[in-house]
């Protein structure tokens, strides 16, 4: 750990430091999804190709200026990821019902299989971690936490 509960809660005027509480969050989250990426087969998929693949299973068909569009990032480094996956038959081009100068890309099994196992490992991975580390009273304070860091989300 970082730094020790008292130092990350700060007594400022009206409570702990929302700041201090912002950053020792934020780099907590980022250690745990580092280490549940971790423990997921790679499969030779870059973070890049599981997020495409990711947003294909759940909003379906996407063309690559839409992907590249909503991650925010360019059309070039979509193409070079989407192309991986192609070639890997993880995504398949199709024609767009709609237009026909546009292709869209839609997750195959072996797309969803991947998926799959990458979130298994990693959910396994944790569930292994909450169970032999933490007392069913840290359970429950995690359970609390939990209640909050949604809120975070509304």
């Amino acid at each position: 750990m970082r730094e020790d509960a008292a130092a990350i809660g700060g007594e400022v005027v009206g409570g702990p430091d929302p700041a201090a509480i912002a950053d020792e969050l934020q780099f907590l989250v980022g250690a745990l999804v580092r280490q549940v990426r971790a423990a997921s087969p790679s499969r030779e998929v870059t973070l890049s190709q599981v997020s495409i693949l990711k947003r294909l299973d759940r909003e379906g068909p996407h063309a690559v200026a839409d992907l590249a569009r909503l991650d925010k990032i360019t059309h070039q480094s979509v193409a070079v990821s989407v192309a991986g996956l192609v070639d890997r038959g993880l995504v398949l081009r199709v024609p767009d019902a709609h237009d026909g100068r546009r292709k869209l890309l839609v997750i195959t099994d072996e797309g969803k299989r991947l998926l799959t196992e990458r979130q298994e490992a990693g959910h396994e991975n944790l569930t292994d971690a909450i169970a032999g580390r933490l007392s069913d009273a840290e359970r429950a304070q995690l359970t609390g936490a939990l209640v909050l860091l949604r809120r975070l989300l509304d």
